[in-house]
């Protein structure tokens, strides 16, 4: 499978903390093997000296990331951690995409993944992509990691055809407002797990087709 290149994007402030709300770890089979059209071939891309590899949702790294900003957002909240449940085959393509970032050493050090939604009674849309997982190690903040994941998911959620990007982080999240505001995201209705709560906040991003 070819190789794409990442959008190319100046470097600007990151998020220096997790910037969504993920969810618990994931139980369950991973497909074996992805189909996917040569329209929608997915990103694998070097950054500086991090190199940004799909992979499949429980994929050990992912756990190890997972991990970390569960016990990240227990200090912020004070809950445990994010309770929405997800499972492996709703990042598999083509109704998503998991991205990890890794390091010169090896080492994984960002994620982030968009899975498909519609219409449903937690307030999403037809045509949705839910952003979910995305952090950044504290070691690599503020170097613009985040948003350039950010910039392949959008792009392969565009692919997919899915016409709206939306994900839910939280009022202790702060930087993460930033990066997606900065983004071009903007506050929209309540949708998922947290929808109730005077904590949530959701925002959307229209997906237009160049």
């Amino acid at each position: 499978m070819a190789a794409l290149p990442l959008p190319a994007l100046p470097e600007p402030q990151e998020a220096v903390a997790p910037v969504s709300r993920p969810s618990q770890r994931a139980t369950g089979a991973t497909p074996a093997h992805w189909t996917m059209s040569r329209s929608r071939q997915r990103i694998d891309s070097t950054v500086g000296s991090m190199n940004i590899r799909r992979v499949p949702f429980d994929h050990p790294d992912a756990m190890k990331l997972n991990d970390e900003v569960q016990a990240e957002y227990d200090v912020r909240y004070g809950d445990g951690g994010d309770a929405t449940h997800l499972d492996p085959s709703d990042f598999a393509p083509p109704n998503g995409l998991y991205l990890i970032a890794y390091d010169e050493n090896d080492v994984p050090v960002a994620s982030g993944g968009w899975r498909g939604q519609d219409a449903n009674d937690e307030g999403n849309l037809d045509g949705d992509a839910e952003l979910k997982r995305m952090f950044v190690v504290e070691q690599v903040r503020g170097r613009g990691l985040a948003r350039r994941i950010l910039a392949a998911l959008e792009e392969d959620a565009r692919a997919a055809g899915r016409t709206r990007m939306v994900l839910e982080t939280g009022t202790k999240q702060p930087e993460a407002v930033a990066l997606y505001t900065s983004s071009g995201y903007e506050p929209c209705g309540k949708f998922g797990y947290y929808r109730f709560h005077e904590e949530s906040l959701c925002y959307a991003k229209a997906l237009e087709v160049p």
